[in-house]
């Protein structure tokens, strides 16, 4: 399998409305350092499995619809717990949306050194 791997981050507010949560049930900010690894089989004709100024493009664009943003206010994230797997998905599904065919994806967001969450699909 092959694979590239691009890099970047965000800043987000949001809340976790759930005794659960414990503290984080209320209004806090997180800063994600966010990796996207694009695999597959085989390598293009151009023998990459895609640009990497395109991977790094898509994940800087999917990115901006949350950067510097309240989570609690998106419509779409409405009723749901914004958890770091949750946005994982999310950013998982939109960046999957701007990629071709044939192309595995896996998100990786790091809330600090000693802890990430993932979604691969």
């Amino acid at each position: 399998m092959y694979t590239v791997t691009v890099k970047d981050h965000i800043m987000i507010a949001h809340s976790l409305p759930d005794p659960f949560f414990g503290p984080a049930q209320h209004m806090h900010g997180a800063t994600f350092a966010v990796e996207a690894i694009f695999s597959r089989k085989e390598l293009t004709s151009k023998n990459v499995v895609l640009d990497i100024g395109e991977a790094a493009s898509i994940l800087k664009k999917v990115l901006s619809k949350l950067a510097y943003k309240n989570l609690d206010d998106n419509p779409e994230f409405k009723g749901k717990l914004t958890t770091t797997e949750f946005v994982a998905k999310y950013i998982h599904d939109e960046v999957k949306k701007e990629t071709e065919q044939g192309i595995s994806l896996k998100i990786i967001l790091n809330e600090n050194p000693l802890a990430s969450a993932s979604y691969e699909g």
